[in-house]
């Protein structure tokens, strides 16, 4: 089932050229990127990189939402750091994901409950589940 959007709140368009070996420039100009290869010696980041910085923050905001619900303080110093894999299966590309949650002066249980409500509602979460193996760690 797809999930149907009734407001779109925000839309990030970019312009990409050249694929991994290229360049990515968003319609406001914020994001102006080279791209490389993972792994290579160019000087660009990678769709990898990307979706990593990307979840990230997003998973941050929905540990906040979060805690707002379960009346919970996050620390100041929460992060998030997170691993995209790039890997293959006979001939055929998949990505794998880990993150890793550093939410520290929490109890355990509590940092657990706050992560898994984010995992619940955070958009990058949803939108990989059941298509990508994820983990989610707390570190």
């Amino acid at each position: 089932m797809i999930n149907q959007i009734d407001t779109v709140l925000y839309t990030g368009k970019t312009h990409t050229t050249g694929g991994r070996d290229g360049q990515s420039k968003s319609s406001d100009a914020r994001l102006d990127i080279k791209l490389s290869p993972p792994g290579s010696s160019g000087s660009g980041t990678n769709p990898e990189q990307l979706l990593a910085a990307g979840w990230s923050a997003c998973f941050i905001g929905a540990m906040g939402k979060a805690a707002v619900a379960l009346n919970v303080t996050l620390p100041s110093d929460v992060a998030v750091d997170t691993e995209i894999d790039l890997g293959k299966t006979d001939n055929a590309f998949f990505l794998q994901a880990r993150l890793n949650v550093s939410l520290p002066g929490l109890d355990p249980a509590v940092a657990r409950a706050v992560v898994d409500a984010a995992h619940q509602t955070c958009p990058y979460s949803k939108a990989t589940r059941g298509n990508i193996d994820v983990e989610i760690n707390l570190v």
